[in-house]
């Protein structure tokens, strides 16, 4: 059992090692932008981990802290906000930041003003500009021609509250605003709106978010799914219907089916464990019908696995029986599996990755299934006149017999 721990373990840091989101520098074109924005000396610029948003700052000390900032994600015509902010809190989350906000105009404008976000936001109460409790002077925001959307502002932030080496800031993106009153709307509850967070130290430009250790874990609840409950799993039951007497007769056909079904099993369980504790550990979201139909895939597959020890034998009378209801709720559980793995991967929207990867794997799996189908009917249809021509051999032979 402790090797078994061991080695789950391990791979589990491997997976995260070889999958890990790695901070990137900013694309070329949003560097040009601070230069434009008037922000040369600009010379910290990095992609965040969430909503495809970049962000640029320069450092001036004084008696307070002078940040320049430039914020950006790309343009697409549904956005109707962008919002960048700072938390004087112990940690960087949407509650008690104080927010510089630019609402998309009907011609194009951007009109930045700064909003605090209270507790009252959170529950859905309208949200307005108003003062917050450090100046910001240079507000600027546009819809650029190179494809993105920006805000910008200087910041003279008290060095009491705001740490450069330890700032935590809070960005969004939403789709609906106010634009008369300038009042952004709720933004959509995705896991990509609430990841947005981080701890960032300006001076070094390493950034810790919260989201962080989740993402790599929802990555390998997906490797997981992908691989045990989505591949292993429905070759094994390729390798039962086509490989254990007809059309092809295969002596190690089991060895192999129950090998696929017990890897893919225990790799499938194991992904569905992460995202039980994925799913235990949020408290912004919850994604019932994803976690209800992976609980029944769960249950009815051990129910499956427990054929390997109370499978009926051979001569047992109900053994046909039961071959029909195994082979019922197996192929009941692929087309389960499908669609929950699609669910999943909607969540991660608007990463469209995993569904491509997956597509490609349905797409193998039932290219595999469609040639080894025409073969056995073939086969079939072949043998089946030939054992007409067999059943029928004095038939044949009068009717030979008469023609001559």
């Amino acid at each position: 059992m402790c090797t078994s721990t061991k080695s789950f373990c391990l791979l589990l840091a491997i997976l995260s090692l070889l999958f890990t989101i790695v901070q990137s520098s900013c694309n070329d074109a949003f560097r040009d932008l601070m230069t434009w924005q008037g922000r040369g000396n600009n010379t910290n610029c990095k992609k965040l981990s969430a909503l495809g948003a970049e962000f640029g700052w320069n450092i001036r000390q004084n008696r307070s802290t002078i940040i320049d900032v430039l914020f950006g994600v790309r343009q697409h015509n549904d956005i109707r906000w962008i919002a960048w902010g700072v938390n004087p809190g112990n940690s960087p989350e949407m509650v008690g930041t104080r927010a510089i906000i630019g609402v998309i105009q009907k011609n194009g404008t951007v009109v930045v003003n700064t909003y605090n976000i209270t507790s009252n936001t959170k529950l859905g109460c309208q949200l307005f500009p108003s003062t917050i409790e450090f100046p910001v002077e240079n507000m600027k925001g546009a819809s650029t021609t190179s494809g993105y959307i920006t805000i910008s502002g200087t910041l003279f932030l008290d060095t009491k509250f705001y740490n450069v080496e330890k700032l935590n800031h809070v960005w969004q993106v939403g789709y609906d605003a106010d634009q008369e009153s300038l009042e952004p709307k709720m933004h959509p509850p995705t896991l990509q709106n609430f990841d947005s967070t981080e701890t960032l130290n300006l001076t070094s430009g390493v950034g810790h978010g919260v989201g962080h250790h989740r993402r790599h874990l929802r990555m390998i609840h997906g490797i997981l799914n992908m691989i045990g409950w989505g591949t292993l799993l429905p070759a094994g039951v390729i390798l039962a219907r086509y490989f254990r007497k007809f059309p092809v007769d295969w002596k190690n056909w089991y060895f192999c089916h129950v090998g696929c079904q017990i890897l893919g099993y225990v790799l499938g369980t194991a992904g569905w464990a992460v995202g039980l504790w994925l799913g235990h550990a949020s408290i912004h979201y919850s994604f019932k019908t994803h976690r209800l139909l992976a609980i029944f895939i769960f249950t009815f597959t051990t129910l499956q696995m427990l054929a390997l020890r109370l499978r009926p034998e051979p001569h047992d009378n109900y053994r046909k029986y039961w071959d029909m209801y195994h082979h019922f709720l197996g192929y009941a559980l692929l087309a389960v599996i499908a669609i929950n793995m699609f669910r999943g991967i909607a969540i991660l929207k608007p990463d469209h990755t995993w569904k491509w990867a997956y597509i490609g794997v349905l797409g193998a799996l039932a290219a595999v299934t469609l040639a080894l189908e025409i073969f056995t009917w073939t086969k079939f249809l072949k043998s089946y006149k030939t054992k007409d021509k067999n059943k029928n051999p004095q038939t044949n032979t009068s009717a030979n017999t008469h023609n001559k």
